[in-house]
């Protein structure tokens, strides 16, 4: 089903366009090394990736702020490891994630393409919680921020995705109507039911482990987009 009078589209970044488990698995990787963190990388993300997500979702919730976020979820699962781990360490892993993570550039298999290929016909714009000072050099360094007219981040906003008020800075920016709009993600809470309630059509972009039954279009490879755009 295409989907008719799209002028723009926006996106969710991270786990969208940008690979941040591969991304993120790699500057972990970079930081044991110079810490000589003697924790099998493997074993680490296991425990880690559960914990970022409920810390995210917390964060996203306003439940956490910022920094208990990235000292939270490295606490949590150095002790989930039994690692003993003073808060000056924690704090300079913290610190060099930030620093490391934007130094990778995988992307999501068909970004780029099918960026190219959208970009000739509509104006693509980005929507992010992600944390601002590390958001534009990700794009920057994986090649998309050219593709780009806007980017609105939470911070900027004030709010984060699902708040409307985050959709309505967006839409702003970028002068789009919102039945002209619509939002790519893959959370179905903070991108598709969000945009979805500010009035933007939403596709939802999720894995083969995530696929669930709701009212919205749902691609599991982003070159299934171009079946509606």
């Amino acid at each position: 089903m295409r989907l008719s009078d799209i002028e723009h589209v926006f996106f969710d970044l991270d786990h969208t366009l940008w690979d941040f488990d591969r991304n993120s698995a790699l500057a972990f990787r970079e930081i044991f090394r110079k810490q000589k963190i003697e924790i099998d990388i493997d074993d680490f993300l296991q425990v880690y990736k559960p914990i970022n997500f409920r810390y995210w979702e917390l964060y996203r919730n306003n439940s956490v702020s910022k920094e208990d976020l990235r000292y939270g979820r490295l606490k949590e699962s150095f002790d989930s490891l039994r690692f003993e781990a003073c808060d000056t360490t924690i704090n300079l892993i913290a610190d060099d994630y930030i620093e490391y993570l934007p130094n990778n550039n995988h992307l999501l298999e068909g970004s780029l393409d099918v960026l190219a290929h959208l970009s000739k016909t509509y104006k693509l714009h980005i929507i992010t919680n992600g944390f601002e000072e590390v958001q534009q050099r990700k794009m920057m360094n994986s090649g998309i921020l050219d593709f780009f007219q806007t980017i609105t981040t939470s911070e900027e906003a004030g709010v984060k995705k699902p708040h409307p008020q985050i959709f309505e800075k967006a839409l702003q920016k970028s002068e789009a109507l919102p039945q002209k709009s619509v939002m790519i993600g893959d959370n179905l809470e903070a991108d598709i039911i969000g945009a979805s309630r500010f009035g933007l059509y939403a596709i939802y972009l999720s894995s083969e482990d995530q696929v669930s039954q709701n009212q919205f279009p749902q691609i599991q490879k982003l070159k299934e987009l171009l079946d509606y755009l």
